[in-house]
């Protein structure tokens, strides 16, 4: 079962009885073991497998799913100790979608500790909170193996990413971090551009699905344009625009390192266009970049496609929302720039469909349909 809905950030100590006490004695793991002893092994539900698990891979449904139940009305799915001894020299963990939440986490970030071979640790979706997100903290910011993190919709919001920061900045083992659909806003920027500008070791990093607005895009601007080592940058469907675009854009002007960036559903409007054609013409690092549905007319393809007959080595993705002016631009742009790619009107891969109405307000009715 996961986090009851309606309260996924609380975790209720009440009404903890004798058993409770007994497991929590024997330490964080103690009340895992013995739960563990009391499943009930005839039941075919929790040992049902989605497929044959990739090699190097644990995931929960190899193992016995245990439930730990913390209250009369609460129980999470905690991952056992033999997990972990079981795994052997699995460089995967994934436990997506399992409502670990604070508590479990906390279990999790124990055991973590003493498996020196997990290289990816993905635990998207599991209701994890600021609360989960300290817990997990220490045994990233000790180990030297674990360089992929997918944290994404876990509620994390700033309090959870400035704990999160603070660990990968003592630690440069983590190459790739994906914070998508956490609730980040002004504030998680400010943690983030102190990561990016000390954790230089950081090759990809997923902000897409969040609320980061203009004072977002104004505190990341120069943080990217002092950074030494991101590869990748995925800022999709945020809220970038008007100074908050052109600040971004001109923090790219300087990056020689960034080579792919998604910008795309930000509303960057003409202004963060024109910014970025003026990014174009002096950063020629960028291999792809995708700007479809950010509200850009002629005027502001105009910008662009003037950035775009200096940089001729750029993959570039636009949506042209019909435009003549901007397909006459295109073509002209394309005789000089073969491998332009101009999206005319393809519908993009819905990242979460339940999103969608809160953005649809605010973007074109073309680009809504």
């Amino acid at each position: 079962m996961g986090v009851m809905a309606g309260a996924p950030c609380e975790i209720s100590g009440e009404n903890e009885g004798p058993e409770e006490e007994a497991g929590a004695a024997s330490g964080p793991l103690g009340g895992v073991q013995e739960a563990a002893e009391v499943v009930d092994t005839d039941s075919d539900s929790d040992l049902e497998m989605e497929g044959a698990p990739e090699q190097g891979t644990c995931h929960l449904g190899d193992l016995v799913r245990v439930p730990l139940y913390l209250g009369p009305h609460r129980a999470f799915s905690i991952v056992p100790a033999s997990c972990f001894q079981r795994q052997g020299s699995a460089s995967e963990l994934t436990l997506r979608h399992r409502g670990l939440g604070p508590q479990g986490a906390q279990i999790l970030a124990s055991v973590l500790s003493s498996s020196p071979h997990i290289k990816r640790l993905d635990l998207r979706d599991n209701g994890l909170c600021a609360a989960g997100a300290e817990a997990l903290v220490g045994a990233l910011s000790k180990s030297s193996c674990i360089c992929d993190v997918d944290l994404s919709e876990n509620q994390l919001g700033a309090a959870g990413v400035q704990a999160l920061c603070a660990a990968l900045m003592a630690n440069p083992a983590v190459r790739k971090l994906q914070l998508a659909g956490n609730d980040l806003e002004e504030q998680a920027a400010r943690y983030l551009a102190e990561l990016l500008l000390v954790h230089t070791s950081l090759q990809s990093l997923d902000l897409s699905y969040n609320e980061l607005s203009d004072g977002a895009g104004e505190t990341l601007g120069p943080a990217l344009a002092e950074n030494s080592g991101l590869i990748e940058l995925n800022m999709s469907w945020n809220h970038l625009r008007g100074p908050g675009a052109v600040a971004f854009a001109r923090g790219l002007e300087s990056n020689i390192f960034l080579k792919v960036l998604d910008i795309s559903y930000n509303g960057f409007g003409d202004p963060g266009a024109s910014a970025m054609g003026e990014v174009l013409k002096a950063n020629n690092v960028l291999e792809e970049l995708n700007m479809s549905n950010n509200r850009i007319s002629a005027v502001g393809a105009l910008g662009l496609g003037l950035g775009l007959r200096v940089n001729q080595t750029l993959r570039i993705l636009i949506d042209s929302q019909v435009s003549r002016e901007f397909d006459d631009l295109a073509k002209a742009v394309k005789v000089i720039l073969p491998g332009l790619c101009v999206k005319t009107g393809v519908r993009r891969v819905e990242y979460k469909k339940e999103l969608l109405p809160v953005f649809r307000a605010s973007l074109p009715s073309s680009a809504s349909n």
